[in-house]
Order: structure tokens, then C-alpha cells, then sequence
């Protein structure tokens, strides 16, 4: 097979402008290209994001100090919480303390019987334990009893009451309290939805 004139000078041709496509494809771009210019609009909007991250920025160190005292204060609270490895061991140091307290009145209180109530959530990050005492006191030793255990470090409070009729000269009445107190949400059991086994 032999080669025409014509068909050798397109065959040269084909190589020139293959030769000149490649260096127009990767001749080096020069730095006289045109140069792009953000809008000024982008440039005022950037500005103002710019003074409002200046400006929270600025409100770190305040809220860092807030956080600080927030949680010192959840530290001195959470002193009070019934520290306990089980929630009966919880329920038997508030027993404990209402029997303390009942000793410690002018006039001592027994504090006798008890019932322990079920552990239940409070809120979210706490648990709360009951327990239901019964004593025969007169009404003034009933009151001091109440203010005694409202003034206790631990975090407890009196969740039900119930006052029979006063029986004799003193006036005895019969008391069945019940006492509740926080502890930490670890000890609250963990309810298991109806399709877990």
C-alpha cells in the first residue's frame, strides 16, 4: 500500500495541529489572567460575620464563669443525695436518720415500723427512695420531729402524713410518716419495654 501525495500532506497536517492542540492544552497559565473580585455586598456580609464571631467570641470567658459557679453549686447540693451501692441500703440510711432524729428531740420520739416503698425516677437525673415509719407522739413533738428533718444535710422531705385521733390525757396522737430522700439515678431500676425478655 502506497501513500499518495495528498494522503501524505494530511498526515503531516494531522501532526501539525496535534503538536499545536497540545501546547495550547498545557502551556502554562501566566499570571496576567483575569483576576476575580468578590461583590461588595459579600464583602459588607463577611464583615458583619466577622464582628458577630468577635463578639461571641467575647462572651466565652463570662459564660465559662457561670458554668464554674453552676457547678459548684450542683457539687454542694449533690452532698446531700442518700449515697448508697443498693436502693435497700439507701432505704435503710434513711430509716436510720429519721430514728436518729427522733432520739435527738427534747422529749425522744420512737420511731418504730417500717414499710419500704419502691424506688421510682425524679427527673431526670435522680432517684428517690420512701420509707413509711409509725410512732405515737404528741403534737409539739410531731412538729419539732418535721422541722428536725427538714433541717438534715441529707435531701429529704416528708411525702405523706397521717394523724389518728389523740387518745388519753397527754393527747398522744398516732402518726404514720412517710419519709422520702433522693439518691443517684443508678439506683432507680431500669424498666424493660413489654417486647424485652
Amino acid at each position: 500500500m502506497t501513500l499518495q501525495q495528498r494522503d501524505k500532506r494530511a498526515l503531516l497536517l494531522l501532526g501539525v495541529a496535534a503538536v499545536v492542540a497540545a501546547v495550547v492544552q498545557f502551556w502554562p497559565a501566566g499570571n496576567g489572567g483575569a483576576k476575580i473580585i468578590a461583590p461588595p455586598d459579600e464583602v459588607a456580609a463577611a464583615e458583619k460575620r466577622l464582628e458577630r464571631m468577635r463578639q461571641l467570641a467575647a462572651t466565652v470567658p463570662g459564660k465559662e464563669e457561670v458554668l464554674k459557679k453552676v457547678a459548684a453549686e450542683l457539687a454542694a447540693r449533690e452532698k446531700g443525695l442518700i449515697q448508697a451501692d443498693t436502693a435497700a441500703q439507701a432505704q435503710a440510711q434513711l430509716l436510720q436518720i429519721l430514728r436518729r432524729v427522733g432520739k435527738a428531740q427534747p422529749q425522744p420520739v420512737d420511731v418504730r415500723g417500717n414499710e419500704m416503698g419502691p424506688v421510682r425516677s425524679f427527673g431526670d437525673a435522680y432517684g428517690e427512695v420512701t420509707v413509711t415509719v409509725s410512732m405515737d407522739c404528741r403534737i409539739e413533738q410531731l412538729v419539732n420531729l418535721l422541722a428536725d428533718i427538714t433541717a438534715q444535710p441529707e435531701l429529704i422531705a416528708t411525702h405523706e402524713i397521717r394523724i389518728g385521733a389523740a387518745q388519753g390525757r397527754e393527747k398522744v396522737v398516732p402518726v404514720r410518716l412517710t419519709v422520702s430522700g433522693l439518691v443517684p439515678k443508678k439506683l432507680v431500676p431500669q424498666k424493660k419495654g413489654a417486647n424485652a425478655f
